[in-house]
């Protein structure tokens, strides 16, 4: 008889995540669901955002957490240590998954590139280039072995990975984070008004006031669509980041369910926006900062909207998301955020048009990313194999 050979275990594969930002860590949760439970992963995000998973990070949010350009100067240190030591440790792995906070994750692209690894290196949650910066897709391409997507338009700012096809459009992650969609819409009596004036600290001091006199001269249930990470903060603590007037809403921290179940929304936050149209819940979006940051925006930020609703309706129907004759909902910004033209976008808003254009929104999408994302990965520790 034969011996029996001796068995020889399995080296287990190992990935290293770069997600920076808060958004990122809610697209990573959903991904997370489609990834091998026996993988090892390491770098920088949050462990919640991996339950389940072999995850063990270096950094979490808190450690690359900012608060405006002077917080930025004081870390900056910080940073060139975390960027050394994260390119580092990205070369040991089987597979480098980099997802959006361009600042930091093109620079250990290049870094890993530099060092002539062979690891190679997907990027999920691609750069805004379309919006600004531009030039950066020239770096991006070269740096990177796979482009992932999350809008059609995205394809034609990367040429040459196009030609080569290491861009995939690969679908939209809030289309798998949003578990129900409105086919038919509430009528305004049957259904409350949502409120969301922002996650930001300096857009709710400005914002959520407008709101509140808006609020005050509707007579059906408000609810208050409070952002996830101030969910451990007390009444006080609330009170000191709105102000007076939080006793005319119900609160609520989970902005789909809240979406979900309003006949309206009044909304802040450009990326808000698509996530009430793809739910199905007419809106319109109020924003205002300060003008000094509004001038400085608009020389960089080629952008005719900043709703991302009206961004994606504009590239559907102009090829361009710098377009913008094209609108799903109205946007008042700076002096025209009143109370007055709020209630007036409310009262003239087409429930049946809006619910038609966000049907298009949800098939120029088409599905969601997380599947394919780690089907993607997959390929390539199949390669390294």
């Amino acid at each position: 008889m034969n011996a029996q050979q001796p068995h020889t275990p399995t080296k287990t594969k190992k990935i290293f995540v770069s997600a920076c930002e808060p958004s990122s860590n809610l697209h990573l949760k959903a991904l997370s669901k489609h990834l091998d439970t026996h993988l090892e992963i390491c770098g920088i995000f949050d462990k919640d955002s991996l339950q389940g998973l072999n995850a063990s990070p270096s950094y979490t949010l808190k450690d690359f957490a900012v608060m405006g350009f002077f917080d930025v100067i004081k870390k900056i240190f910080f940073f060139k240590k975390a960027l050394r030591e994260m390119t580092q440790l990205a070369q040991t792995c089987d597979v480098i998954l980099l997802m959006d906070s361009s600042s930091f994750n093109i620079p250990l692209a290049k870094g890993v590139k530099k060092a002539q690894s062979k690891v190679p290196i997907i990027y999920y949650i691609l750069p805004q280039v379309w919006a600004w910066k531009a030039w950066r897709a020239k770096s991006i391409q070269a740096a990177c072995d796979r482009l992932c997507a999350i809008l059609p338009f995205e394809l034609m700012m990367y040429p040459e990975a196009t030609q080569t096809q290491k861009i995939t459009y690969v679908g939209h992650p809030l289309l798998d984070e949003i578990p129900t969609l409105k086919n038919e819409i509430i009528p305004r009596q049957k259904g409350p008004i949502a409120f969301m004036p922002g996650s930001r600290k300096i857009e709710i001091k400005k914002i959520f006031p407008i709101f509140l006199e808006v609020a005050k001269q509707l007579d059906m249930p408000k609810i208050l669509v409070i952002p996830e990470h101030f969910r451990s903060l007390d009444s006080q603590s609330l009170k000191a980041i709105y102000g007076e007037g939080l006793e005319h809403f119900e609160i609520s921290f989970d902005a789909n369910a809240t979406l979900l179940q309003s006949s309206f929304a009044f909304v802040c936050s450009g990326t808000a926006t698509l996530q009430a149209t793809l739910i199905g819940t007419p809106l319109v979006l109020g924003y205002k900062a300060r003008s000094i940051e509004l001038n400085i925006a608009k020389i960089f930020v080629k952008l005719q909207c900043i709703g991302l609703a009206n961004i994606f309706y504009n590239a559907l129907h102009s090829g361009s998301p710098r377009a913008g004759a094209h609108r799903i909902h109205t946007e008042l910004i700076q002096e025209d955020l009143t109370a007055e033209n709020l209630l007036k976008a409310y009262e003239q808003c087409d429930e049946q048009i809006f619910l038609n254009k966000a049907q298009e929104i949800r098939s120029y999408l088409g599905n969601g990313s997380a599947k394919n994302v780690a089907q993607i990965i997959e390929s390539y520790l199949q390669e390294t194999r």
